[in-house]
């Protein structure tokens, strides 16, 4: 799978640009504020309707524009696909795939997989844990049309449960008969994203563990765990006990949309009596192993963190019939050489597909890429 060209009309401040690619490493280059990581960011929208940057689609249009239009011609296992993204300005977004608009933007997901490696990824490790279970639900979405779907719907049975649980709070009344109803759908649904979470977190281990150690020289060794709610209670114990809790609070405070993934990394000295806490346990059943890394791993550790689960993401995705695309945004000024040059190598070996790769510097991008150049192109925008 690859996308050959792509134009882009009113898209954040590109007016009108069209681009032709190559089928193996694109290298997108030009100063700072000239659009480089929105031309990755129209990419991301073809193959998954959405920005990775901003997720308030208007906010996407060209200043003083009414609408934006994103055209991409892909090929996949020797058929040709021409996409159509299209916003006008306070009405719903389009997609429309070979003169055909697809009622269903869900259905559009793991068509056209891809992956995103940004600067702004550092808030995998040190943000919120929504970010992470962005991650883990982006990356099961793109293989799992399925587990798209019951998260959807335990998304939406959630905002009801939460209305609901407002409302009785506002007038001192419960329905209980709603509430075991709504109970038993989001039982249905979180039971069915767990287990998936679960299988995926033991997939994306081994792959991650692999990529880390190349990327670090086997210089530490790291890891991450799926925290749940539901490891230790079974759903419906955990809605029935935290009832009236939820009441008081007027949202529900148990469930899969409470779950974490921690990071880890094995520090050079042992954590102090007082750092005990932060001691964790990887997914597949070792004792202590380390300690989180967002506060102990350095910066250069993080970053190669990231690359690593990114690509365990990509493997993850990948299948015999199609490879993702990969877009990297500004990655290669925060790496050294040593961890640089190893990054190359894995994106121009056989595992990798087409990669879009963003810099400032064509010296420096000419440079890094040393050796494949058959590989590679080099647009200047």
């Amino acid at each position: 799978m690859f996308l050959g060209k792509i134009s882009l009309l009113n898209f954040k401040n590109h007016e009108n640009l069209a681009l032709n690619f190559n089928k193996k490493i694109n290298c997108i280059i030009g100063n700072n504020g000239v659009g480089k990581t929105n031309l990755l960011d129209a990419i991301y929208y073809l193959c998954l309707t959405k920005s990775y940057f901003n997720q308030v689609d208007q906010q996407n249009i060209l200043f003083k524009k009414d609408f934006f239009r994103l055209e991409g011609s892909f090929k996949k296992q020797g058929e040709s696909f021409e996409l159509v993204y299209k916003l006008p300005a306070n009405k719903r977004k389009e997609l429309i795939i070979n003169e055909t608009p697809l009622t269903k933007l869900s259905d559009h997901i793991g068509n056209f997989p891809a992956i995103i490696i940004s600067p702004d990824d550092g808030q995998l490790i040190t943000g919120s844990s929504e970010e992470r279970r962005r991650f883990i639900d982006n990356t099961i979405s793109q293989v799992n049309h399925e587990y798209l779907n019951q998260l959807i719907l335990y998304n939406k049975v959630l905002a009801q449960r939460n209305a609901a649980l407002k409302r009785f709070a506002e007038t001192r009344s419960v329905d209980r008969v709603l509430i075991e109803s709504y109970d038993q759908q989001i039982i249905n649904a979180g039971i069915k994203i767990y287990e998936a979470r679960k299988i995926a977190i033991q997939k994306l281990y081994p792959a991650f563990q692999s990529f880390y150690r190349q990327l670090s020289f086997e210089r530490e060794a790291v890891g991450f765990t799926y925290q749940s709610q539901l490891n230790e209670t079974p759903f419906d114990e955990l809605l029935k006990k935290s009832f009236d809790r939820d009441l008081m609070l007027q949202r529900t405070d148990v469930g899969i949309h409470k779950d974490d993934i921690e990071f880890f990394i094995t520090p050079a000295l042992k954590p102090q009596a007082e750092d005990s806490s932060s001691v964790l346990k990887s997914p597949l059943g070792d004792l202590a192993v380390g300690v989180k890394l967002k506060k102990f791993g350095s910066q250069g550790q993080q970053k190669s963190f990231i690359i690593a689960i990114k690509f365990a993401q990509y493997s993850f995705i990948k299948n015999p019939e199609r490879k993702p695309l990969v877009l990297i945004d500004d990655i290669f000024d925060k790496l050294d050489n040593d961890r640089s040059q190893k990054l190359v190598e894995l994106l121009a070996g056989n595992d990798f597909g087409q990669v879009f790769i963003t810099d400032t510097d064509d010296g420096h991008i000419r440079e890094v890429l040393k050796g494949e150049e058959k590989l590679f192109e080099v647009f200047k925008v």
